[in-house]
């Protein structure tokens, strides 16, 4: 297909799925997410064979919007893109600060949401590699990570908070032990794990969102670790599962004795 042709076919999806959108505030955030930087990006994507074409939004969160999309052999990816606005941009720069992997980053915003987008996309790579169940990352560009499509072609993988768990007991063990993988062998932590932020796929927990996590060595990196453990544990508590001590819990994931 030439290029001026697949760039207009782009730009005619992109505009749909703003006119698809329910709400103005819907399309507000569109709008900030499709500026012209990201729609060149998108495209470069697309020249790069990385995806074909971008199909439907799967979600909306407090910095980002994810999407499905499909690469040239018709697999289903997710492509999240980073929102350049000033709200996401104070939100997000203080955990770059102390992040000692990106020393020295600043200035303007679309530098900043690049090095989040890089942040995020190396997070995924330490994790998968140490087997923790997050989505395997496949690419980053500018402000856009691309990476594996959780869930079926019908519809993405619902969050812990949206489903009945058939065995919560056997599912809060698998988190507790994703957490335990994260810090001992991917040597991260969460900083901000939840119910709304594990999806659920063939039964087992998704750990999504990483952008925020910290090395281990990061200053807050234990209450950090605290809090996403007493998250999850509040969590389960309340599908009366029978939880172990948080204390314990961080314990033994830090290797402490006694």
């Amino acid at each position: 297909m030439p290029e001026k042709e697949a760039y207009a076919q782009l730009e005619h999806k992109l505009m749909a799925l703003r006119e698809n959108s329910r709400t103005g505030d819907e399309r507000k955030t569109l709008d900030e997410v499709f500026d012209h930087e990201t729609v060149m990006g998108i495209y470069k994507l697309m020249t790069s064979k990385i995806i074909e074409s971008v199909l439907f939004p799967i979600s909306t969160g407090k910095e980002g919007n994810v999407f499905a999309c499909e690469n040239l052999q018709g697999k289903l990816l997710a492509l999240k893109i980073y929102r350049t606005s000033n709200s996401t941009f104070n939100r997000i720069n203080k955990y770059i600060e102390g992040d000692k992997r990106f020393l020295g980053i600043s200035g303007s915003k679309r530098k900043v949401m690049a090095a989040w987008a890089s942040k995020e996309f190396r997070n995924l790579q330490r994790m998968h590699e140490a087997r923790v169940n997050v989505p395997e990352p496949i690419k980053f560009h500018r402000n856009m990570v691309v990476m594996e499509y959780i869930g079926s072609k019908t519809a993405p993988a619902p969050t812990l908070r949206q489903v009945a768990l058939d065995d919560p007991s056997k599912v809060y063990k698998n988190t507790i032990d994703n957490i335990s993988l994260m810090y001992q062998k991917a040597g991260l932590v969460h900083a901000d794990l939840s119910e709304y932020n594990i999806l659920y796929y063939k039964r087992k927990p998704v750990i999504i969102d990483v952008g925020q996590a910290v090395l281990t060595d990061h200053l807050n990196s234990k209450d950090f670790l605290e809090r996403d453990v007493k998250n999850i544990n509040r969590y389960f508590r309340s599908l009366d599962v029978d939880i172990e001590d948080s204390d314990h819990i961080i314990n033994n994931i830090m290797g402490i004795k006694g």
